[in-house]
């Protein structure tokens, strides 16, 4: 709520008025960048996604965006639609050189300290590291053509859980733990371990939020995946309104405080889940 300053006028001045001055409102204060943290999971349903014990778990009690839609087939232009508002006419899941317009470059010249955390990466090799890692799912590495020092190997984010969180921890499992190759099961089991250590952080208790969704459904009519918002004191919520991944990256830079790229200009902000 706002506070408000009073002015109240003299006395004499007040006789010769017959009133005090008027109340002015102070403008709200913008509210502080929030720790943020996004999984992305590939190629499920959100019928399938919810076979997950814990998956099911999390949407019986957090937020919940049951009308959201990824952007696209297959899954590369939807880590970019994530990543910078659009796809750049990427069709397949090749490698393509980008230019330097994603949320990275734009945290990084806001002074908004970020890291993306990939599973299976080995040193700082974006391109070339052995699978399960799949680059094709390590978006940063597309813009410019390099990979940035912000991309680090997951086996990092414990240690900056533990000290000094960046404010947006960006996380990518690899080819197994986001059930492309692997079972519901295997990935259910990836993000129980995962997103138990960031809920048990005092980045994300401190209003943190973390998004988890899935980059495209299993190829079935609609493109439907489920997404859910996870935040400390909201609790359980479902949203009816239509989101897409452009909603999605749109919110991150609200709460981020960076100006919203391209499509994510005109897409309707996930308010209601995270406010």
């Amino acid at each position: 709520m706002a506070s408000r300053l009073w002015w109240t006028a003299a006395p004499a001045l007040a006789v010769l008025l017959g009133a005090c001055s008027p109340t002015f409102a102070t403008p709200s204060p913008p509210k502080a960048p929030r720790h943020v943290f996004v999984i992305v999971m590939e190629n499920k349903s959100p019928t399938e996604a919810l076979a997950g014990a814990f998956t099911a778990s999390l949407a019986s009690t957090y937020g919940v965006a049951d009308n959201y839609q990824a952007i696209a087939h297959p899954s590369v232009p939807n880590y970019l639609a994530l990543t910078s508002g659009q796809t750049w006419g990427v069709t397949d899941d090749s490698y393509h050189v980008l230019a330097r317009q994603d949320l990275g470059d734009q945290l990084t010249t806001a002074r908004v300290t970020w890291r993306a955390y990939m599973e299976g990466l080995v040193r700082n090799d974006c391109l070339a590291s052995p699978l399960p890692y799949d680059p094709g799912h390590n978006p940063f590495a597309f813009y410019g053509g390099t990979c940035p020092p912000n991309v680090v190997p997951l086996s990092k984010q414990a240690s900056d859980l533990a000290s000094t969180t960046p404010g947006l921890s960006w996380i990518t499992p690899d080819r197994c733990h986001d059930t492309h190759d692997c079972t519901v099961t295997v990935g259910d089991e990836w993000l129980h371990g995962e997103v138990s250590a960031i809920l048990g952080s005092s980045a994300f208790r401190s209003d943190g939020a973390l998004f988890i969704t899935w980059d495209e459904d299993d190829g079935s009519a609609g493109n439907y995946v489920l997404t859910l918002v996870l935040t400390p004191n909201l609790g359980h919520r479902v949203s009816h309104r239509h989101y897409d991944h452009y909603s999605l990256l749109a919110t991150i830079e609200d709460l981020l405080r960076v100006p919203r790229l391209a499509n994510a200009q005109q897409a309707q902000a996930m308010s209601d889940l995270v406010t």
